[in-house]
């Protein structure tokens, strides 16, 4: 490929010499735009999974071909020549995570070659990110990063800026999607194909595919996008695939005379029959035709030579008009039209493709990697800002690894569950290599940055942190030391958020005779907590699962004690061998035989009372002193029995949730609460059944309930698949209304068994009625409102009034027929045996009176993204403080952010630059004391350095702020009124250096430093 013009040009000139008798037609493909005429839009497109059937390597070589033969090599490779062939043809790609992998193999020729295809709009490369990430599954936080992973390349290597939103396979898509990836990432459209059935149907006969999206109500019109959903899915109208050795057997254009089969007007009567039909169902006289599908054009010249053709006898006729074009032209002809457009609101969840086929399964399918990419995402954010501090390093290690593992893991068939069992595995094995390497940096940061009191500083920093990425399952070699012998633990915890924050940190130990002590020597309240055998089996099991050999050691108690960290900063606890043991928990065990009805067990030793019956152990009362909460509620856990498809042929699996029936689950005979009560928490063990354990915690200083729950293996013994689910009952009256969050920003109301776009035929009344929960799931009455947060993406509804319900596992017999062609049945292996997988996670629970709710869930919200990161040492001898920093200030000590605003970046670009991105966490009317302007005093921000140049971009950081709202541009919407303007924040005065953030906003800058 040293010359790929020169080739080309010897190649054409040898079909051109053919002499008098040549048969050669040179077709026509230089069409445009016709006014009055349908204009059919052929886009020329791909669509390549960054793992699905096959790993992202294996599709990338082009290996393992027995499961599915793609190689996306072949695709980019093939794509080149195909448009030098002619100047008319048009292309677009979508893939970073794939077209960076191709374009560091090319030689600086094709590389040239390929930014002039780019730079004449021949290769489009629209949406961008590295992935087309899901809209179910993900963090805000996660979209943003991937995408902006990918922008910044695209307009590092080619200075372009994508235009094009395109989301054509995520199963549903979200409010987030369309104002905070469309938008504000400066789209000028975004186009989708799965949106339900039912919906289409409606929107086909109104002429209403294409809209105005305006996803929040809080920014209104300011970051609403233009959005069409296809017609049917993002493949060409049937009989127009031309992939060679194909599936399809769509009849070729014939146009040579000589031979038989001639059936040049046959076809230009199939197309101009596709097209009318496809415009009767569109607004405007522009239709587009998604010319590809998943992994096309391995030889590009099959699907372009029918095109051309088309193209050249399709005008000839003249009844309609065909061109080469692109989602930007197709967009600027739909402009143009001056048209109105109508307006959507909310989002296109849940999705449904068949009447009994809810995809509303993967909202919760493979919970174990959906938790690990949430814990991930929040290790980065930390590790980025501690990798600032520091300084990034050019000789590594960099978070760059984990960069990259968490932006593949936001694709559409990774967090979402519904690849095959192998590719989740290889999705899981780059996260771990990539937090391996993040943790290096987190290391050599804290090193740096306590020993700053020697002299030694970082350049010859000796201090060597250990982390516990385990801790979970508690594991932690590095607090499980033996500390009688004089020994001290030295525990670094790290905040990452922009407030202070105090919270409880527990570290398993094996000795009972510990203090814990400040980093002024003062010793702090702790708490003992016995290690039961359910965490020690599930350790050990685990423990040797991940690390390939049975831990050394079992410790005996968790200890637990409270935290208090500046914002951005860390502070020093210090856990040393002591005469006396610490406060151990009192141990009380409940049984209930015999028991009268009406006694009862409270738990909790501050404002949160938690009360459960004496005669079945369930669940009765929540009381808050300080609120005057006080409401009956329930919990317990029940499943639902997969359908196995034998009537319908449409099974519950990794994508369809579709339930046969409900099956409460309850202990066998009369189970004893396990209660230990303590100064800083209280616990209520529960062993629900064989394969359900339930530890409850309330701690001294918060008012929420914690539901720490371990499910599995889920037994199938029986043949039957089972979805879990865990209920929390209650009096509320909340008339079929309950509110999930959008990809973990804003939250959009529910209405059971009701659509605001279309009038709902129920046919799966709980599948139908599940959504998808990143933060958390509410309901509210007159009076009460109650909130539970998740540590994960899970699936979720109310679909009795009074009650919320959360799917926490899922363990299926049958395949779903979408695809995968496996059961959702997930196992773990150890020493060849393999037992069904185990889930251990979390959710949280808090009553408020009515309006005062949001500021819980923003608040805490943040503080699960975000937990504080634990680093270990030991120290011997002399004491920490004297020769290390102990407590470090990233901001001015006395300043922290306002509690409605997050800091979501920080991070030192490879460039030298500093992106920082801020939040405010509150939609407008939320809460009445900080859904309002916000301000932030970057000075005191980055007290100890001193602002060079500050530029405001896009959210995605690939162009300035105030360009792309330039370009923007402002759709027509059909009865407009009067809208009032949404409020942003100004612009930044860079010798004040404050930034305003209004309720939803959030600000990317770009940041250049003064030399220290």
């Amino acid at each position: 490929m040293a010359d790929i013009g020169a080739l080309f040009f010897v190649f054409v000139a040898a079909l051109l010499s053919g002499g008098g008798e040549s048969k050669y037609i040179k077709y026509n493909t230089t069409s445009r735009i016709v006014p009055g005429k349908i204009n059919v839009h052929l886009v020329p497109h791909t669509h390549d999974d960054v793992g699905w059937l096959k790993t992202i390597d294996q599709y990338y070589v082009g290996s393992n071909n027995s499961i599915q033969g793609a190689c996306v090599q072949n695709v980019l490779d093939s794509i080149v020549p195909a448009l030098l062939a002619d100047k008319n043809r048009k292309f677009i790609y979508v893939e970073q995570a794939f077209f960076q992998r191709w374009w560091d193999e090319q030689s600086e020729v094709v590389q040239n070659i390929v930014k002039k295809l780019v730079n004449s709009g021949q290769l489009e490369l629209i949406n961008g990110g590295m992935c087309m990430h899901d809209e179910a599954a993900t963090h805000y936080i996660d979209m943003i990063d991937q995408t902006t992973l990918g922008h910044r390349f695209i307009k590092r290597e080619f200075n372009v800026t994508p235009r094009i939103g395109w989301q054509i396979d995520p199963f549903g898509h979200s409010a987030v999607q369309a104002y905070l990836l469309g938008a504000e990432v400066g789209f000028d459209s975004l186009f989708f194909a799965r949106i339900d059935y039912q919906d289409r149907d409606k929107r086909k006969n109104e002429k209403t595919l294409e809209v105005v999206w305006r996803g929040s109500k809080s920014l209104g019109s300011s970051s609403q996008i233009f959005a069409g959903a296809f017609p049917k899915n993002y493949e060409p109208p049937s009989d127009f695939y031309y992939e060679v050795n194909g599936d399809s057997d769509s009849p070729i254009v014939q146009d040579n005379l000589n031979l038989f089969d001639y059936n040049v007007p046959q076809r230009v009567n199939e197309f101009v029959s596709a097209a009318l039909s496809q415009a009767n169902i569109t607004r405007t006289n522009h239709v587009m035709w998604t010319m590809g599908t998943d992994f096309q054009y391995q030889y590009a010249q099959s699907w372009f030579r029918q095109m051309d053709k088309f193209i050249h006898y399709v005008n000839q006729d003249g009844r309609v008009n065909a061109l080469y074009s692109t989602p930007s032209i197709y967009t600027d002809a739909k402009y143009a039209t001056n048209d109105a457009w109508p307006i959507k609101n909310d989002d296109y969840f849940p999705y449904a493709d068949l009447i009994n086929a809810y995809w509303t399964g993967y909202f919760t399918s493979r919970p174990a990697l959906k938790g690990y990419v949430r814990w991930t995402s929040g290790y980065y954010l930390a590790a980025r800002q501690l990798e600032f501090f520091r300084g990034r390093s050019k000789q590594g290690p960099t978070t760059d690894s984990l960069a990259d593992a968490l932006a593949i893991a936001q694709h559409h068939d990774a967090v979402s569950g519904t690849s095959k069992q192998h590719v989740a595995d290889d999705y899981a094995k780059r996260l771990a290599i990539g937090y391996t390497e993040a943790e290096g940096v987190v290391a050599k940061s804290l090193a740096c940055i306590t020993d700053s009191a020697s002299k030694t500083g970082c350049k010859s920093s000796s201090t060597k942190f250990q982390q516990c990425p385990l801790l979970n399952i508690s594991y932690c070699p590095p607090s499980e030391v033996d500390l009688s012998n004089g020994k001290n633990l030295v525990i670094v915890v790290y905040n990452p958020l922009g407030w202070r924050r105090t919270d409880v940190v527990k570290i398993p130990v094996i000795n009972k005779n510990v203090v814990v002590r400040n980093s002024k020597g003062k010793e702090v309240e702790s708490q003992l907590i016995p290690l039961l055998n359910a965490s020690v089996s599930l350790r050990n099991f685990h423990a040797k699962a991940y690390l390939g050999k049975s831990p050394s050691v079992t410790p005996s108690y968790w200890l637990a004690f409270s935290a208090t960290v500046p914002p951005l900063g860390f502070s020093t606890y210090i856990v040393s061998g002591a005469k006396q043991p610490a406060s151990s928990s009192e141990r009380e065990i409940v049984y209930f035989s015999g028991r009268s009805h009406n006694y009862t067990v409270e738990v909790g030793s501050g404002n949160l009372k938690l009360v459960y019956s004496g005669k079945d152990g369930k669940l009765t009362k929540y009381i808050n002193s300080r609120s005057s909460v006080k409401e009956l509620v329930e919990q317990s856990f029940s499943y639902y029995s997969g359908d196995d498809g034998s009537v319908d042929l449409q099974a519950s699996g990794a994508y369809i949730f579709r339930p046969n029936h409900t099956y409460p689950i309850k202990s066998k005979g009369k189970v004893p609460l396990t209660i230990f009560r303590g100064p800083v928490l209280d616990e209520v063990h529960q062993r629900i059944n064989s394969w359900i354990y339930q530890i409850t915690r309330v701690y001294k200083g918060k008012e929420h309930a914690e539901f720490e729950f371990t499910i599995g293996p889920i037994p199938i013994d029986d043949g039957i698949g089972k979805e879990i689910v865990t209920k929390i009952t209650s009096s509320l009256d909340n008339n079929k209304k309950f509110y999930t969050d959008s990809n973990g920003r804003d939250f959009i109301e529910r209405i059971r068994n009701y659509r605001k776009d279309w009038k709902l035929e129920v046919n799966q009344p709980v599948a139908g009625n599940y959504y998808p929960i990143n933060l958390g799931i509410y309901m509210k009455d007159k009076d009460t409102e109650l909130s539970v947060l998740v540590d994960r993406a899970v699936g979720g509804s109310s679909i009795v009034d009074g009650q919320l319900e959360l799917m926490l596992h899922r363990r299926l017999i049958q395949d779903d027929g979408r695809g995968v062609a496996e059961a959702l049945n997930e196992t773990v292996c150890v020493s060849n045996q393999c037992k069904g997988l185990t889930i251990q996670g979390k959710y949280y629970l808090k009553i408020d009176p009515i309006g005062e709710g949001a500021k819980w869930r923003r608040s805490f919200g943040q503080e699960l993204y975000s937990p504080f990161l634990l680093a270990f040492t030991e120290q011997d001898g002399q004491s920490w403080k004297s020769s290390h920093v102990s407590t470090f200030y990233g901001m001015d000590p006395s300043y922290a952010l306002p509690d409605n605003v997050a800091i979501l970046t920080l991070q030192e670009l490879e460039s030298g630059e500093v992106l920082l991105r801020l939040a405010h966490l509150y939609e407008v009317g939320e809460d009445n004391n900080l859904s309002v302007m916000a301000s932030v005093e970057l000075k005191k921000v980055f007290a100890n350095k001193k602002i060079n140049k500050i530029n405001e971009t896009s959210l995605s950081a690939n162009q300035g702020r105030s360009e792309m709202e330039k370009k923007r541009l402002v759709w027509k919407v059909e009865g407009e009124s009067e809208e009032p303007n949404a409020i942003r924040g100004g612009p930044v005065d860079p010798t004040n250096l404050v930034v305003e953030l209004a309720p939803m906003e959030i600000r990317t800058f770009t940041i250049n430093f003064y030399s220290s």
